[in-house]
């Protein structure tokens, strides 16, 4: 049995018409598109505007925004109006029901301290036969006093000035009042230690009681300013908006015009209309209140304010007379070197302070009822200082009694001529007082219903303007 041969060798090669292939390089990955972005979240204003700006380039469109524009302008003119409205009306009532009386107020605390120290020093001087009308005078001044302190108390803001004014006052007061007892009653028993009573309870109502008092007067009349000040400016907010509106409304009857031949728009002329009378009322009723107000102050409380002022002075005048007697002279001051009796002097000044009050006060009146009691008074206070030289000259001359009688005497002494006086100048006051009053009441007269009536006819302005802007609309459906 035969077998193949064995053999090691290579198998035979291919033939040349079998090209050999080179190898291959790995192919190349499919590259894997990126994800796409996120889109940006856009702002709901930035939207918004878009949405405008798309909505402008049609006629409807342009419409919504003009509608929208002139609810926008003639309701801001409204709401506007009625805030600068409300707020001067509010400080015109103020003036009138308010810082007006409490100003005044403050003037008779002033004017009845001083009154009750005049006739607390009158009383002393008559002795143990002071009459029952000097002690009346002297107890109604106080009551007086002590009422306007509670009232003043009452309406003033709480930690102000005149607060701590008001309560100074109300303890002053009755260490006033002890000191004038004391002085009566030693004076009655005949003790000259009557007098320095008398006297210091002179220093603290003068030193003290009455600066307070004037200070706090002062203050009341800051407040009565401010109140003014308040209420006369012009809201030319109001008027520029109420002009603006009026504007806007013309130009897009104008513009509906020239679109659609259209003359008139019911809705757009209903909204000028009513945007017209309120801007009218708002002016006139505004320079009315102005004139008004402003007339109250020029012929009321600059006048009131003169007459106050002199009423003081001559009360002033009557107790520095009085007590000149009751000092005798212990009471000296010294001018440029020389010496004077303190209480002639001072009474010297208030004369002088008196006679200008009066001057001013005559050429304030600005009729016959507020000349002629300024007049008598200037009249009274001639006489009063003729006699009082004369009563002067009998107490330098040492003739004490003749003085007396020619201060306090039943018949022609100096206090007739102040009580005249003081009774001239209380009629004027009364007088320029319901001056004030009804020019000031017909000021806040002039702005009633002012704020909710421009406020009414705003809203139905700018409901015309929207029904005149939807009327147009309407056409494009």
């Amino acid at each position: 049995m035969t077998h193949p041969p064995k053999s090691s060798a290579a198998p035979p090669q291919a033939g040349p018409g079998l090209p050999s292939v080179p190898p291959q390089p790995g192919r190349p990955a499919t590259p894997v598109p990126p994800a796409p972005a996120a889109p940006t979240r856009r702002t709901a204003f930035a939207e918004g505007v878009e949405r405008v700006r798309g909505a402008a380039t049609t006629e409807p469109g342009r419409l919504r925004i003009i509608g929208a524009v002139l609810a926008l302008v003639v309701v801001a003119f409204g709401a506007v109006t009625a805030w600068q409205t409300s707020e001067r009306s509010a400080a015109a009532d103020d003036v009138l029901h308010r810082s007006q009386p409490l100003s005044s107020g403050a003037a008779d605390i002033y004017r009845s301290l001083a009154d009750a120290n005049t006739a607390a020093s009158s009383g002393f001087l008559a002795g143990g036969q002071e009459n029952a009308a000097s002690r009346d005078r002297y107890e109604k001044d106080i009551r007086t006093a002590a009422g306007g302190l509670v009232t003043a108390a009452a309406n003033a803001e709480p930690g102000s000035a005149s607060e701590t004014t008001i309560a100074r006052l109300n303890r002053l007061l009755p260490e006033y009042k002890g000191l004038i007892e004391r002085a009566r009653t030693y004076n009655r028993q005949g003790y000259p230690v009557g007098g320095a009573y008398l006297r210091y309870a002179n220093e603290k109502m003068q030193k003290e009681m009455l600066p307070a008092a004037e200070d706090l007067y002062t203050k009341e009349n800051q407040r009565l300013d401010a109140d003014y000040g308040d209420a006369t400016p012009y809201p030319w907010a109001a008027i520029g908006l109420g002009v603006l509106a009026l504007g806007a409304l013309g130009w897009t009857q104008h513009r509906m015009y020239r679109r659609t031949n259209r003359v008139l728009n019911h809705g757009l002329v209903a909204a000028s209309a009513a945007t017209t009378v309120a801007l009218l009322w708002l002016v006139v009723g505004h320079a009315v209140a102005r004139s008004e107000l402003d007339g109250s102050y020029d012929h009321g409380i600059r006048s009131l304010t003169v007459l106050h002022d002199a009423r003081i002075a001559s009360l002033k005048a009557r107790g520095n007379e009085n007590l000149s007697l009751v000092a005798r002279g212990a009471e000296t001051i010294t001018v440029d070197g020389k010496a004077y009796d303190a209480y002639y002097y001072d009474f010297d000044k208030d004369m002088g302070v008196l006679g200008k009050g009066l001057s001013r006060a005559g050429k304030l009146a600005d009729d016959r009822a507020g000349t002629t009691p300024v007049k008598a008074a200037a009249g009274n206070m001639a006489v009063w200082k003729q006699r009082h030289a004369s009563a002067r000259t009998e107490d330098e001359n040492g003739n004490y009694q003749q003085a007396l009688d020619k201060v306090i005497g039943a018949k022609g002494a100096t206090g007739e001529c102040f009580d005249s006086v003081d009774r001239n100048l209380a009629r004027a006051i009364g007088h320029e007082q319901d001056e004030f009053q009804q020019a000031a009441g017909d000021g806040l007269d002039a702005m009633t219903g002012l704020p909710v009536g421009v406020a009414v006819l705003a809203v139905l302005a700018a409901a015309g303007g929207v029904a005149g802007i939807g009327r147009r609309l309407s056409e494009y459906r």
